[in-house]
């Protein structure tokens, strides 16, 4: 195994475990490969390679299943499940006791991916939907303009009664083709309506974990409980000031509104008091306050209370009122439907529950057991945006309904493309 860095002796015994399987994983490649002709097989740099297998760094879960699948395409042979199930506990043993500022990058990096992939996918189903949609009006229009001549036709020819007969069954189904045509383009006026919605939630998600994962890379030599502000337009109305540097520097901060105070709140909800401990402990000690609640109601109760409340990490299974049914309050109110929401889950972040998510109004996910460092990268980054945004109004797409999620979160100057106008 040419290229192969030693083991570390600081490595804890969960990262050696899991690096010294997957060096043995790695030894029964046939015919023996070096770490550099593996590395340009799998499309990744010698030094990235060599660190997953000294330990240094611990790789995607992806990086094993491609690894276990060249080995076993060598060897003629398929891993057994057993093999699978410990690789799997070994990897996620050494991702939890190897949490740091670069694991949080390289978690918000694969975040970013997945988000750009759905907003390429959604722009690309856009496209789709907008050409049929255009088909079908440009069909509807054709046979409008037929239905017309008939229609003269039928005028000009209506003492031949076996003329009339015959023109009769054609305009009723012409009528009928019309009439099917026009609630095919309504589904798909639909479908495209949809389609745009989670391009434009797809953007701004990506420009969201842009500024987290700027936050996250910069925390690694810099104080992490300092709140940077996302850079703001000179252009933009909504930032009389230029930009907003920290919460140091509020003067800078755009006008607040009555009733506000000068530090951000972030509300803490959660039933278990051990999480609610940790949570305090990973957010304490910042440029904001903390302010933690156990219950759906309570947390509904201090939104009354406090009226500089920038995030809201909410729980999402809690005894009688969940993460969803909170949610959902809260957006329904117009004081508080703005306040984004960081949903933290134990169920994991699959398409069903994280679509249950969206539609509730959350703007990010975290799963437990979280990550200290990417938790505090995406609470600094939103209440720097809070902070940059709060006392101005938001410009906010023509047709996106203002209670769909936080108004100073959506990005500036990208609206959807409308749906294409009906010939007449």
């Amino acid at each position: 195994m040419g290229g192969l860095q030693p083991l570390s002796p600081e490595l804890n015994r969960e990262c050696r475990a899991f690096a010294e399987a997957l060096r043995s994983l790695f030894a029964g490649l046939r015919p023996t490969v070096s770490v550099r002709r593996y590395s340009s097989r799998r499309h990744l740099s010698p030094g990235a390679l060599s660190r997953y297998l000294s330990g240094q760094r611990i790789p995607s879960w992806q990086f094993v299943q491609d690894l276990l699948t060249d080995v076993g395409a060598d060897r003629g042979s398929v891993a057994t499940p057993e093999t699978v199930r410990l690789l799997r506990s070994l990897h996620a043993a050494a991702q939890q006791t190897s949490a740091s500022v670069g694991h949080a990058v390289q978690q918000l990096q694969f975040q970013l991916a997945e988000a750009d992939r759905l907003s390429r996918r959604s722009a690309a189903h856009s496209d789709v939907l907008g050409d049929a949609l255009l088909d079908r009006n440009h069909r509807i229009a054709d046979l409008e303009l037929r239905l017309h001549q008939l229609e003269g036709d039928w005028a000009r020819e209506r003492a031949r009664a076996d003329e009339i007969a015959r023109y009769g069954g054609d305009r009723e189904e012409l009528i009928l083709a019309k009439q099917a045509l026009e609630r095919d383009v309504a589904r798909l006026e639909a479908e495209l309506g949809e389609a745009l919605r989670r391009q434009l939630a797809a953007e701004a998600r990506c420009e969201l974990l842009e500024r987290q994962l700027v936050v996250a890379e910069q925390q690694a030599g810099e104080d992490p409980l300092r709140i940077e502000a996302p850079p703001a337009d000179p252009a933009d109305p909504a930032d009389p000031a230029g930009s907003v540097a920290s919460v140091g520097s509020v003067a800078s901060v755009a006008p607040v509104a009555p009733g506000v105070t000068g530090r951000p709140a972030v509300l803490v909800v959660d039933d278990q008091p051990s999480n609610l401990v940790a949570l305090e402990a990973v957010l304490g000690a910042a440029d904001w306050d903390v302010l933690a609640v156990a219950s759906g109601p309570e947390a509904l109760k201090a939104l009354l209370r406090h009226r500089d409340i920038a995030v809201i990490v909410l729980d999402v299974q809690m005894p009688g009122m969940d993460g969803y049914e909170t949610a959902a309050q809260i957006k329904n109110r117009a004081q508080t439907r703005d306040i984004p929401i960081i949903f933290v889950t134990a169920i994991g972040s699959d398409p069903e529950n994280t679509l249950r998510g969206y539609d509730a109004g959350a703007v990010d996910f975290i799963v437990k057991p979280f990550d200290p460092w990417l938790l505090r990268a995406k609470v600094t980054v939103l209440t720097g945006m809070y902070l940059s945004y709060r006392g101005t109004p938001r410009a906010v797409p023509p047709g996106q309904p203002v209670h769909t999620g936080a108004g100073w979160l959506l990005p500036i100057g990208r609206h959807p493309r409308p749906a294409p106008d009906r010939p007449s």
